[in-house]
């Protein structure tokens, strides 16, 4: 869920990002693409809703994954893409928390994906995954690789099992069945390290989720390290960066882990961070399909280089010369290790023999004074029958390429950063929205979509409806309520007003919340000030998500499938209600947190409808 404030960026700023990320020969240039295929669950920093919400369900235009695919796709026809899921919806394991005891549901399930994405987008999903970072199921896979098979999808190729290295390696050696239906062996952050077992499977080694860091000159000293050392150390030909670009509410968890930084689409601010330009020294000089030269890439005075060939000549050197306290990824942990300035003597022989100049391109992360110089071109480098010599610093990336194709390119500065709106309200009345979901709502458990209410005399026919009503296969401890999250971590004194519709008769429930203070991965220890209201015709107000801390509570006369408002205020250490405009309780005194989002949400996985949202 890291791209979901991107997509309301407006125009020309959206583009812009999306220049940055994916157009070759003009920053990352990115090669592969890897997203979340939705399950309605936690995924880190949100949930990504699923193309089938409930068993009679189908929907291929939910989320920002497919338009995020298209735009890349629209810049670089040849980047390749992945699908993985973190998750899945709670129909899949009709009730229990796992994906493997129906196979053949669970392979259809995401083989109806992969269909989708080309019927309806006319996307070609390259690569598949299993279950991100949790257990796979031998007999799965095999039924997966079945039914791709018997659609048509000979070409899509099996990734395991994005996890560690064991046990997937040692399973494929004495199961030759599995062995010949996976296809590369993904590994996340491996630390630039391999096993014996993965290389004797004689399968392609990813490492398919590693950087994770946040993204300063010390992100992207552990992104050069890493690009360069995952071959020379651990033989990996492909190295995925989670996450792609930072678009998600900064202090929800692992804030700024992307490549760059956009997470102010009601400013328009972004920033290319360091780490777009040392992608752009192997993306902007190499393609895939390109092979790694076997040679021993350690350097004797510390750091490394590597070396490809499209095999019809090209060539690409790149050389890093990273420290240990300025390339730290945030896992796992570094040991140490010493780079010394150094000259290096590259000897070329065989076909780059002949290779009489190569181009240079540079970069030098600064530490002292912070200014460092990205991705320049430097003087080319005449070879003098086969070799030539570099003065290497500390801190340094190198390119040296026969190619002549690179470019530092870029647009004049985009608009300075702003807080999230002081007033914001959505009355959710559109016709034809372009995404499923209402703009800069984070939905932490739960999904909110955009909902036409074709019943209502016309007051409430464009809401926004809580949709699963089911606990999904979830990838961590998602909230038993649902809960999406909006504006300024920092607000501290507020009004938050929403009209709400319970559909869930007797124990039903909704609440509007202020001071809500936690999201992602760590969502069901949310605390914050809840308004509650319920289909029984009670209502409390809670210091926490679980509802366990109770500040107040009484009668308020609501019922179910009745539109009602609510206001809740917040002012220093005390918080008021209103029902309808008049006040139902008064002067409750909160303490802590002293600040957060403001929020809306559910009293279970149920459906549930919100209009006018107003903040201020």
């Amino acid at each position: 869920a890291t791209s979901r404030l991107l997509v309301n960026y407006q125009e020309p700023y959206r583009s812009q990002i999306l220049d940055y990320l994916f157009k070759p020969n003009f920053g990352a240039s990115l090669h592969i693409l890897k997203v979340e295929i939705g399950g309605d669950a936690q995924s880190t920093d949100g949930t990504e809703p699923s193309h089938m919400h409930y068993e009679n369900d189908e929907n291929y235009f939910r989320g920002y994954e497919w338009w995020l695919m298209k735009e890349a796709k629209k810049r670089n026809p040849k980047i390749k893409l992945i699908g993985l899921p973190w998750a899945f919806p709670g129909w899949i394991g009709k009730g229990e928390n796992w994906p493997y005891d129906y196979p053949d549901i669970t392979a259809y399930y995401i083989v109806s994906w992969i269909l989708g994405a080309k019927q309806y987008h006319d996307l070609d999903i390259d690569y598949i995954g299993i279950w991100n970072e949790r257990a796979f199921s031998s007999k799965y896979i095999k039924l997966l690789r079945y039914t791709l098979d018997k659609h048509g999808l000979e070409q899509v190729r099996i990734i395991a099992s994005d996890r560690l290295w064991e046990p997937i390696s040692f399973v494929m050696l004495i199961d030759s069945e599995l062995h010949g239906v996976v296809d590369v062996i993904g590994a996340h952050y491996p630390g630039t390290k391999t096993v014996k077992n993965a290389i004797l499977t004689g399968k392609k080694l990813w490492s398919s989720e590693d950087y994770s860091t946040f993204n300063n000159d010390v992100g992207a000293g552990c992104w050069a390290r890493i690009l360069n050392q995952n071959y020379v150390n651990g033989n990996m030909t492909s190295t995925i960066a989670w996450n792609l670009v930072a678009s998600y509410y900064e202090q929800l968890p692992f804030g700024r882990c992307g490549l760059m930084t956009a997470q102010e689409p009601w400013s328009g601010h972004y920033k290319v961070e360091s780490p777009i330009w040392i992608t752009a020294h192997t993306t902007q000089f190499t393609q895939p399909g390109w092979s790694y030269l076997q040679v021993d890439g350690h350097l004797e005075g510390g750091g490394s280089f590597v070396a490809l060939t499209d095999g019809l000549g090209s060539l690409t050197i790149i050389i890093e010369t990273m420290s240990h306290n300025h390339s730290k990824c945030i896992r796992p942990p570094l040991p140490n290790f010493s780079v010394i300035p150094q000259r290096a003597t590259f000897y070329l022989k065989g076909s780059f023999y002949m290779v009489e100049t190569l181009q240079v391109w540079h970069s030098r992360l600064d530490f002292e004074s912070g200014n460092s110089s990205l991705f320049q071109q430097l003087h080319p480098i005449k070879v003098w029958r086969g070799r030539f010599s570099l003065d290497l610093n500390v801190d340094e990336v190198y390119t040296l390429t026969t190619l002549n194709t690179g470019r530092k390119c870029g647009f004049p500065d985009p608009p300075p950063p702003q807080p999230f709106p002081s007033v914001y309200e959505d009355d959710f009345n559109i016709r034809n929205p372009p995404f499923s979901e209402a703009p800069n709502f984070a939905d932490q458990t739960g999904v909110f979509e955009y909902f036409v209410n074709a019943s209502d005399p016309g007051d409430h026919v464009f809401t926004l409806r809580q949709v699963v009503v089911q606990r999904p296969i979830t990838w961590v401890s998602d909230a038993d309520q649902t809960i999406s999250v909006i504006g300024n971590f920092k607000w501290v004194n507020l009004t938050v007003t929403c009209d709400i519709y319970i559909e869930k008769p007797r124990d039903g429930g909704v609440f509007i919340a202020g001071r809500v203070d936690n999201g992602g991965i760590y969502v069901r220890r949310t605390k914050g000030v809840f308004f509650w209201v319920f289909a029984d015709g009670t209502y409390r107000v809670t210091g926490d998500l679980a509802g366990e801390e109770i500040l107040m509570k009484g009668l308020s006369g609501v019922r179910d499938n009745a539109w009602h408002t609510l206001t809740l205020q917040i002012q220093g250490n005390s918080a008021s209600g209103l029902l309808n405009g008049y006040p139902l309780w008064e002067n409750v005194v909160v303490s802590k947190p002293r600040n957060g989002w403001a929020a809306l949400g559910t009293r279970s996985f149920e459906f549930a409808q919100f209009d006018n949202f107003h903040v201020e």
